[in-house]
C-alpha cells in the first residue's frame, strides 16, 4: 500500500452514488459532489461525470473532468461577454471546481504536464468569481517578508461600502484549490453578514506555483502578517475576527494561534497535532527504524527500491513532496522535514476559544482532533465530533457541507455576532463541551 492511500470505508458505508474504491478517487468526487450545496456544482454533472469514469482510471478521469470543465467553461465566456453576470458567476463557479477535480489527479495521470495550464485555467475561473461576486471581491496583497502572498477580501452582501464589520479568515490546507473556500466557509459568512477572505500562503497554489514559495511549519509567520494587513483596515472590526483552518490548516492555525493572540475565535478542522503521521504511518517498521536512528543512506535505498515496484508511490511522494522544498532525491531529507510539522508545548500557549472537528473516518489524521483538544488549555474551546449517520464524516466531511457550516458557524456567532471584549480582556468562564455530533 502506498503512502497516503487508505481503502474506502467498509462496503456498505459508501454513498451509493458515489461507487469509487479508490480513496483518493472517491473523496475529490465527493468534493465536487459536496460543492453543489453552496452552487460551485451542479450534482446533474458531477453524477453524470463521475459514471462516465472506471474506477482507478486516472487517464478517464483527467479526460472526462477536462470535457465538462470546458464546455461549463465556455458558456461562462459566453453569458459573461454577453454581460449576463449571474449566469457568468454560476458558470465559472462550477468550471473552477471541475478543473479543480480534474488537477486533483492529473498527478497520477499519463499526462501530468498538463498540471500547470490547468492550474492557470482554474486560477482564471476564480478571477472573475472575485470580480463578478457581489461586493465585488477585492484583490489584496499581504506583505509577507520581503514580496507580498495573493489575498482576496470579500465584503458582506449587505454591507454598505467601507461598512465595519467581523471578519472570517479562511485559512486553506496542503492542496485544495482557492476556489473551494467558497463551500469551505467563504459562503456560510457571506449570508451571515461577516466580511471574510483568504489567501495563498508558502506552499499553496500560487504561492507555490508562481512564486516558488515552501510550506513552513511557524504558520505565525503567515497568519500574523495576514492579521497585520486586515486589522488596519476601516472596514473590519479589529475586535471580531475569526480564522478557520481546513485540511493541513488544521495544523498550521492552531501552531499560529500560540502566538497570534489577536482573533477571538478559531477553528481547526480537522485538529492536527502531527502532520508527518499520515507519512509515517504508511512506512514499514524497518523503515521507520531506519528513520528513527537517522540511516540516511539505508532509508533512501529501501525508499528507492520500494517505489521502483509501485510508480504510484513514487509519483505520490513527489507530489505531496513538493510543497516541502526539499530539493535532491533523498527521501530521508523529504521526511525529515515533514516531521518538523508537530504541535508541541506550543499547545499550552493557545489562548484563543478554538473549535476542533473530529469527523468519523478521518483518513489523514485519525484520533489527532481529540488529542488536539486534550492539549488546550483553559475552558473556552470545544469539540466538534461528525459522523457517518449525518453524512458528515470523513476528511473534510465533503458530502457534509450544511452540516458542517451550521456546526461551525453557530460556535463563531457567539463569539463575532455581538461586540466583544478584546481577546486579550476576556474573562473565561463555563465548561468544554461538544457541540452537536453523531
Amino acid at each position: 500500500m502506498h503512502p497516503f492511500h487508505r481503502p474506502s470505508a467498509a462496503p456498505g458505508r459508501d454513498h451509493a452514488l458515489i461507487r469509487f474504491t479508490h480513496d483518493d478517487f472517491r473523496l475529490a468526487a465527493e468534493e465536487a459532489l459536496g460543492a453543489a450545496h453552496r452552487g460551485a456544482a451542479d450534482v446533474g454533472e458531477v453524477l453524470a461525470t463521475v459514471t462516465r469514469i472506471p474506477d482507478g482510471d486516472a487517464d478517464a478521469w483527467l479526460r472526462e473532468w477536462c470535457d465538462v470543465a470546458g464546455a461549463v467553461w465556455t458558456a461562462a465566456r459566453d453569458a459573461d461577454a454577453a454581460e449576463r453576470r449571474a449566469s457568468a458567476l454560476a458558470h465559472y463557479r462550477r468550471a473552477a471546481t471541475y478543473y479543480a477535480a480534474a488537477l486533483a489527479l492529473v498527478a497520477h495521470s499519463g499526462e501530468p504536464e498538463r498540471e500547470r495550464p490547468l492550474w492557470r485555467r482554474q486560477r482564471a475561473c476564480w478571477d472573475r468569481v472575485v470580480g463578478l461576486s457581489p461586493g465585488p471581491g477585492e484583490r489584496v496583497a499581504i506583505p509577507y517578508e520581503d514580496i507580498t502572498l495573493p489575498a482576496w477580501f470579500f465584503p458582506a452582501p449587505d454591507a454598505a461600502p467601507g461598512e465595519r464589520r467581523p471578519l472570517v479568515v479562511l485559512n486553506n490546507g496542503s492542496d485544495g484549490a482557492t476556489s473551494q473556500l467558497w463551500v469551505h466557509g467563504g459562503a456560510a459568512a457571506a449570508e451571515r453578514g461577516y466580511h471574510w477572505m483568504t489567501f495563498d500562503g508558502p506552499g499553496q497554489q500560487a504561492a507555490l506555483l508562481e512564486q516558488g514559495l515552501p510550506f513552513r511549519p511557524d504558520w505565525e509567520a503567515v497568519l500574523t502578517p495576514v492579521v497585520d494587513a486586515m486589522v488596519v483596515r476601516p472596514d473590519v472590526d479589529a475586535h471580531r475576527l475569526a480564522v478557520v483552518g481546513i485540511g493541513q490548516g488544521g495544523f498550521w492555525v492552531p501552531r499560529a494561534l500560540a502566538f497570534e493572540h489577536r482573533f477571538a475565535a478559531a477553528v481547526a478542522d480537522p485538529g492536527v497535532v502531527d502532520v508527518s503521521a499520515s507519512w509515517l504511518d504508511a512506512l514499514s517498521a524497518p523503515l521507520r527504524g531506519h528513520l528513527e536512528r537517522g540511516e540516511r543512506a539505508a532509508f533512501d535505498r529501501e525508499m528507492h527500491l520500494a517505489e521502483l515496484f509501485s510508480a504510484r508511490t513514487r509519483t505520490t511522494l513527489d507530489v505531496r513532496g513538493r510543497p516541502y522544498g526539499v530539493a535532491g532525491d533523498s527521501r530521508f531529507a523529504l521526511y525529515e522535514a515533514v516531521r518538523a510539522y508537530r504541535l508541541g508545548d506550543e499547545a499550552r500557549d493557545i489562548r484563543t476559544p478554538l473549535l476542533v472537528t473530529a469527523p468519523a473516518d478521518e483518513r489523514c489524521w485519525p484520533g489527532q482532533a481529540q488529542q488536539l483538544y486534550d492539549r488546550l488549555p483553559g475552558d473556552e474551546h470545544a469539540l466538534a465530533p461528525f459522523g457517518a449517520a449525518e453524512s458528515a464524516a470523513r476528511h473534510g466531511e465533503p458530502v457534509g457541507v450544511a452540516v458542517r457550516e451550521t456546526r461551525i458557524f453557530d460556535w463563531l456567532d457567539e463569539y463575532l455576532a455581538e461586540p466583544h471584549l478584546a481577546p486579550a480582556e476576556r474573562v473565561r468562564g463555563g465548561a468544554r463541551r461538544d457541540v452537536g455530533g453523531g
